[in-house]
């Protein structure tokens, strides 16, 4: 994703682990974990200016974790089947040198058709989105799930708010485009 705004950037996994913080609302969880990976990885090089994002998913007070595998996957699509959740996409912007730090959390809801159990199973067998929280890649298949998307930045819910972060960026001094 981060392809499309023309700048140069390195990919270095945080090791942040994602623990779940009893009570906690999945907006903070979203901002917190993108902050403690911006932070993690700013403090192991604190002359760059570092993105760290997260998100989390919910139905009604479900929090979906990424299913893992086809039987976690297929029953996430089941309770999405017919119903909505919100899908809250963190990003933290982070320099240590210049004490940058900006944070947003962007909002998506979504309204997923009713699925048969055989739609479930193709769309798992073909896309296997089991690394993706709720069980589809709407930048994928899973666009062919929905009744409808609602969000102020449509690249927010496949991973990261590039509407925000162009912004972010340009206030850091970054030419964007």
């Amino acid at each position: 994703m981060l392809q499309r705004l023309g700048l140069p950037f390195a990919i270095e996994s945080p090791g942040v682990p994602e623990d779940e913080v009893r009570g906690e609302p999945p907006p903070e969880r979203a901002l917190r974990l993108a902050q403690e990976k911006a932070a993690a990885v700013a403090a192991r090089h604190p002359e760059a200016v570092v993105i760290g994002s997260d998100q989390v998913a919910a139905a009604n007070t479900t929090i979906l974790q990424k299913p893992g595998n086809a039987a976690n996957c297929a029953e996430q699509l089941k309770l999405l089947s017919g119903s909505s959740a919100e899908f809250y996409t963190g990003c933290s912007l982070q320099c240590r040198a210049t004490s940058l730090s900006l944070q947003h959390v962007d909002t998506t809801a979504i309204v997923m058709r009713a699925l048969s159990d055989a739609e479930i199973e193709r769309y798992v067998a073909r896309e296997q989105p089991f690394d993706c929280a709720g069980g589809f890649k709407a930048e994928g298949l899973g666009i062919t799930l929905f009744e409808r998307i609602e969000s102020e930045d449509p690249t927010a819910l496949i991973g990261m708010p590039l509407l925000w972060l162009s912004g972010a960026l340009r206030s850091a001094g970054y030419l964007a485009p």
